[in-house]
């Protein structure tokens, strides 16, 4: 007798299971086809008004193009040494980082004293919030035009308030020595209510039970302060550092309003400076390279503060 081998069949259990395998195949390739047609709309905006913005400004920081002639000359990096070496700016650079960081200390500090006042059960706190934070929903040249009646030295508000004590005002964006001063008080105005009611709602959500055990040991008002509020505010703290070290270095609007980075160059910022080669002076690649400079700046104080706050910022 011949036997016969007969091709092996596949157990019931194995065909359901490769199905079943197809069809978790085609399951996650049919959902990754809707994830990429859902999500390509917005990575093209990206990528069109944000990466590529950020890679055609590094190309233009090579060349050197007056934005008149049909194409910009390649310089390779000469721009930069031009730039890096030049005391103007250094000078442009100091100022940034001054004007930087006189505003960011004084809206976080002062904020942080609001936030404490205005968390206090008092009558109008919020009428008085409401005040607090207007300023900063007003747009750049309404603050400026605002700001510049008020520091005008012949019949602004300033003279009306010094005047009795036998003083005179000084004129506030026609001196160099009072016009970053000045610009730091009006940016500080606008500011600093949004610091205060960001603060705020951190100290509405610290647990209550933390301060009263302290306030039962003995602590004095200022040691829980230190020790528990101020600590447990940390995010909040990181939060408002990076977006006011970032939103100042880039501060523009008022600036070309009240003092057009003068009186001669006591207020251009580096923003300012952007500003006036690209715009005024019609000097692209110049232009392109202090943009890639502040980019690389704020990347790098970006990075920095996270890598320093992530070891001493504990979110709950």
């Amino acid at each position: 007798m011949t036997i016969v081998d007969l091709p092996a069949r596949a157990h019931p259990d194995e065909q359901q299971i490769a199905a079943s395998n197809d069809q978790l195949k085609r399951r996650r390739r049919r959902e990754y086809g809707l994830f990429a047609l859902l999500v390509a709309p917005n990575l093209l905006v990206i990528a069109v008004f944000a990466y590529w913005p950020i890679i055609y400004n590094a190309f233009l920081s090579l060349t050197d193009w007056n934005m008149i002639a049909a194409r910009p000359t390649f310089v390779g990096l000469a721009n930069y040494g031009r730039t890096l070496t030049d005391p103007g700016f250094h000078k442009t650079l100091w100022i940034t980082v001054v004007f930087t960081g006189l505003i960011v200390i004084g809206s976080l500090v002062i904020g942080l004293a609001l936030a404490f006042l205005f968390n206090l059960p008092l009558k109008g706190r919020g009428a008085v919030r409401t005040i607090a934070f207007a300023p900063h929903i007003l747009s750049g040249a309404a603050v400026a035009t605002i700001w510049a009646f008020i520091f005008d030295p012949g019949y602004g508000l300033m003279r009306a308030l010094i005047e009795p004590f036998g003083a005179e005002p000084p004129d506030w964006m026609n001196n160099s020595d009072w016009a970053l001063p000045g610009l730091v008080i009006v940016y500080l105005w606008k500011n600093v209510g949004f610091a205060a009611l960001i603060y705020l709602a951190g100290l509405q959500g610290l647990p209550k039970e933390l301060d009263e055990a302290a306030a039962i040991d003995g602590a004095s008002t200022w040691t829980r302060f230190r020790s528990i509020k101020l600590p447990l505010l940390a995010p909040i703290t990181f939060f408002l550092l990076i977006t006011t070290v970032i939103g100042t270095f880039q501060a523009f609007d008022v600036i070309a309003v009240m003092t057009g980075g003068g009186p001669g160059d006591a207020t251009t910022t580096l923003s300012w400076s952007i500003y006036n080669e690209g715009f005024q002076a019609f000097n692209a690649g110049r232009a392109a390279t202090l943009s890639i400079i502040m980019f690389v700046i704020l990347l790098l104080v970006t990075t920095v503060q996270a890598r320093v706050m992530e070891r001493r910022v504990h979110y709950r």
